[in-house]
């Protein structure tokens, strides 16, 4: 009987031990065997099944786990929406493959430094899965920032769902503006 890579019967995913075939360019392209995959649906569907363990992408189906190159994060972040609940303002993202996703305690914004010095936003989608945020988006959450005390220091930030994801220290913000 072959291995059907049942997880819950403890028996691993097969895994042909091919070259990776298929990549996500930083702009959030997809592509396979180097020409980019032109069919939306196809890299939704495809985006169904993307996991990432120790630090690698996969698309994991029931009988096989294939590695996967991703440049940076494996989706963006292309549009936001401010909405108002019971926690006060709430920030929703649409993907690049549709998907939306609350920002909240348990889908954060993480910034990180860039190589030229700035800051790179970023979302998390799902597992350890995150979307790089758009430089237009990026620019309407500097917008929207504000300056609160985090752990005795000021930082500049932004709030949704009754969290406040800081961007950088407030010192610095004011530096630049």
């Amino acid at each position: 009987m072959p291995n059907r890579g049942d997880q819950s019967q403890g028996k691993p995913w097969r895994s042909k031990g091919r070259p990776q075939t298929t990549a996500i360019a930083s702009g959030g392209t997809w592509f396979y065997l180097g020409t980019p995959i032109g069919r939306p649906a196809l890299v939704r569907l495809f985006s169904t099944i993307l996991k990432r363990e120790d630090g690698k992408h996969f698309l994991v189906t029931p009988v096989e786990k294939v590695g996967i190159r991703v440049d940076d994060a494996p989706f963006l972040a292309v549009e936001m929406l401010k909405e108002q609940d019971e926690r006060g303002r709430l920030l929703r993202f649409r993907t690049n493959v549709d998907d939306w996703v609350s920002c909240d305690s348990a889908h954060r914004l993480r910034f990180e430094m860039a190589a030229d010095g700035g800051l790179t936003p970023y979302l998390h989608v799902r597992a350890e899965l995150w979307a790089k945020v758009t430089r237009a988006l990026y620019y309407d959450l500097v917008d929207m920032g504000e300056e609160r005390v985090v752990d005795g220091h000021p930082m500049f930030g932004v709030e949704s769902a009754g969290e406040f994801f800081a961007m950088a220290d407030a010192e610095q913000v004011r530096g630049v503006v």
